[in-house]
C-alpha cells in the first residue's frame, strides 16, 4: 500500500489521483499507525518549513517516518517534502528538519538575473532537469526533460553524491535527491503531466 502522509500541509488529493490514474492504490492518512503498515510512504508538502515540522511532530509522524526509512522501504518526498528531509532550513529563521539527509535549505538570492533580466522568486513554472544519477525513480526520463516547479527555497546536500538531478534558474541547484531507499523531488510530479506520471509509476513499481 502506498500511504500519503496527511499532516495538514500539502496538495494530497492531486498526488493520490496521480497514483490512481496509473493504476496504483494510494491511501491518504492522518493516522501515524497507518505508516507502520505502509509498503511505500509519500511525504508531500506546501507551506512554511517550520509549520510543517511542527505539524509532523505534533501529529506523531516523525518516529514512524524514521522507522520506515530505516526499514529500507521506498520513501518519496515532494516539494516541501524534500526540504523536510534535511538537517535544517533558514526559512524565517533556523529550524531543524528530520535530519535524514545531511544538509540545509536556503533561499534563492534576490538579485538573480539571466541576460540582464531579473528572475522572479518564487521559481514557478516548467523547467528542465539534468540527470546526475541513474536511479529507478527516473527510469525512462530523458536528460533535459521539463517538469513543474513552485518554490522559493532549495536544498544543499552535504554530500554531492546525494544529488539525483539539477536545474538551472539563475544558478544551478539540486532539484531531486536519492540515497538508497529515500528519494525526493523539488518539482511536482503530480503537476508534471505524463513525465510526472511516469515518475510516480516508477515509484509505485518499486519493491
Amino acid at each position: 500500500m502506498i500511504t500519503i502522509i496527511d499532516y495538514g500541509m500539502g496538495n494530497l488529493r492531486s498526488v493520490q489521483k496521480g497514483f490512481e490514474k496509473i493504476g496504483f492504490e494510494a491511501k491518504v492518512s492522518a493516522d501515524p499507525a497507518d505508516l507502520q503498515n505502509a509498503s511505500k510512504l509519500v511525504l508531500p508538502g506546501v507551506g512554511a518549513f517550520k509549520d510543517c515540522m511542527d505539524n509532523l511532530r505534533e501529529g506523531g509522524f516523525v518516529e514512524p517516518i524514521l522507522r520506515h526509512v530505516e526499514s529500507g522501504k521506498p520513501f518519496l518526498g515532494i516539494c516541501l517534502g524534500l526540504q523536510l528531509l534535511f538537517s535544517e532550513s533558514e526559512e524565517f529563521g533556523r529550524h531543524q528538519g528530520l535530519g535524514i539527509i545531511p544538509g540545509k535549505v536556503v533561499r534563492f538570492p534576490a538579485d538573480m538575473q539571466v541576460a540582464g533580466e531579473e528572475l522572479k522568486v518564487p521559481h514557478m513554472g516548467w523547467n528542465q532537469i539534468r540527470l546526475q544519477q541513474d536511479i529507478p525513480l527516473l527510469r525512462g526520463i530523458a536528460d533535459g526533460t521539463s517538469v513543474y516547479f513552485v518554490h522559493s527555497y532549495y536544498v544543499v546536500p552535504d554530500d554531492a553524491k546525494t544529488i539525483a538531478t539539477t536545474t538551472d534558474y539563475g544558478m544551478t541547484f539540486c532539484s531531486a535527491i536519492c540515497r538508497d531507499n529515500v528519494m525526493a523531488t523539488q518539482f511536482h510530479p503530480e503537476k508534471s503531466q505524463q513525465v510526472g506520471l511516469r515518475i510516480l509509476q516508477n515509484f509505485g513499481e518499486m519493491k
